[in-house]
């Protein structure tokens, strides 16, 4: 299958990176459209206590992650990609499978890393499932062994 959209599920990890660098490799070789996707999104625990998401706290997260977007779509310039950076509120899942619906991708690319669970939040959705669960189209998992 040729790729012709790609998208990358960035969230400025080690393992992030790794998988922005293949990502990089990948789109370059397939010469297919890439976007990346980093997503703000508040810990749970914040919503259980507080009841809500405090304004502040929101704009803070997005203006990180907006960072972090930012410096993927940057990195990929310096390798002369050009790609669309897209930045969402909310579930990381959620987020991922809904743009990559809307754009009708046909491979998300996302890093792990087997030696930590940070990275699992990229994995279990606000029901437990995972990525592969609920992907409309294939997904690459480049990993990082810490």
């Amino acid at each position: 299958m040729k790729y012709q959209k790609i998208l990358l599920a960035y969230n400025g990890t080690q393992e992030g990176k790794r998988a922005l660098l293949e990502c990089a490799d990948l789109a370059g070789f397939l010469q297919a459209e890439t976007h990346l996707l980093a997503v703000a999104s508040m810990p749970p625990s914040l919503f259980l206590t507080e009841g809500f998401v405090p304004e502040e706290l929101l704009e803070e997260e997005k203006k990180r992650t907006q960072q972090v977007l930012d410096e993927g779509v940057k990195t990929l310039a310096g390798r002369g990609f050009v790609s669309q950076g897209h930045l969402a509120v909310g579930e990381p899942v959620e987020e991922i499978c809904r743009l990559a619906k809307e754009l009708g991708a046909e491979l998300i690319v996302l890093g792990h890393n087997q030696t930590t669970s940070f990275a699992a939040r990229w994995w279990k959705g606000s029901v437990g499932a995972s990525l592969i669960d609920y992907a409309p189209c294939s997904v690459l998992i480049a990993l990082s062994k810490g």
